[in-house]
């Protein structure tokens, strides 16, 4: 839903932009890997990330290694910690008809690129909602010192309410 909110606006609004939302694997490894070719010809000065939960620790991952800016919406903080007990059969956030299969070796991946702590946190900002269900909001914003953070109150872990957030999300980007 956020992904397609910032799509549309960007078809309207910045057609000139370029804009790359792929479908990544469940490997993490593999998912570094298909983001970081996608983006090796972009210039990191002019190119930014965003991505949430599991995707917000792949932004941090993706800034962190380029120096780009990222925008992080309810990032996963810990993801080999807390996807350890969900090894096996899943189905993807997006549509339960969805499956893959999370191997053991995908908590070896993610720790290999987890960021010991970032650096410029000025290239950062973080919306991160109190009322999320699946993370725990003082770890996210404990993980993002110095950065902008627009801490909400309620919302969840969807952030459903992300077209309140989006022109936020543009303002840092430079792009609304």
């Amino acid at each position: 839903m956020k992904a397609r909110m910032v799509a549309a606006w960007m078809a309207t609004h910045r057609p000139d932009v370029a804009w790359w939302c792929p479908q990544l694997p469940p490997s993490p490894r593999a998912a570094m890997q298909q983001v970081m070719a996608g983006i090796a010809a972009w210039p990191s000065g002019h190119m930014a990330v965003i991505g949430s939960s599991l995707g917000g620790f792949y932004a941090t991952a993706v800034a962190e290694a380029t120096g780009c800016r990222a925008v992080l919406l309810n990032p996963a903080v810990d993801p080999a910690r807390d996807l350890a007990a969900h090894i096996g059969e899943q189905t993807t956030w997006q549509n339960p008809q969805d499956r893959f299969f999370f191997r053991a070796e995908f908590i070896e991946e993610l720790r290999a690129l987890t960021v010991p702590a970032i650096t410029l946190p000025d290239r950062y900002f973080a919306v991160i909602a109190k009322g999320d269900e699946v993370l725990d909001w003082h770890e996210m914003r404990g993980r993002y010192p110095g950065a902008d953070v627009k801490l909400l109150e309620g919302s969840d872990h969807a952030l459903s309410d992300f077209d309140q957030h989006l022109p936020d999300v543009l303002r840092f980007l430079h792009l609304g």
